[in-house]
């Protein structure tokens, strides 16, 4: 199995940038399709983007698409995310998971991850 930590939370004005970390061990990284997720207070987790095991597709949700962007380093058993022209509704915690290689590569539900991390808070003041 892997084990996973985020890093790169925190506040920010809106209109600033955030890059999230997420650091894995314990499991061959490049084993697994990754993803960001996020929760709001008082809502359900979302993903947000995901990225396949190699890099070479990507997935955006609607919200983020142009402003978010995922990426991977296999060397570094690290996967990141780039948030630009953050806004407030972008506020929550932000959630990184893995999803071993087989059948679709990436999954609109949690349901769909096998592993998680504890998660970051990324709180975005207007």
């Amino acid at each position: 199995q892997v084990q996973l930590v985020e890093s790169g939370g925190g506040l920010v004005q809106a209109g600033g940038s955030l890059r999230l970390s997420c650091a894995a061990s314990g499991s061959t990284f490049s084993s697994y399709h990754m993803a960001w997720f996020r929760q709001a207070p008082g809502k359900e987790r979302e993903l947000v983007a995901a990225i396949y095991w190699s890099g070479h597709s990507t997935y955006y949700a609607d919200s983020v698409k142009g402003r978010f962007t995922i990426s991977r380093d296999n060397a570094k058993n690290t996967m990141y995310l780039q948030m630009n022209s953050l806004k407030p509704e972008d506020t929550a915690v932000y959630y990184c998971a893995a999803r071993l290689d087989g059948g679709s590569w990436y999954s609109p539900n949690q349901d769909g991850y096998d592993f998680w991390g504890q998660g970051t808070q990324v709180t975005v003041s207007s």
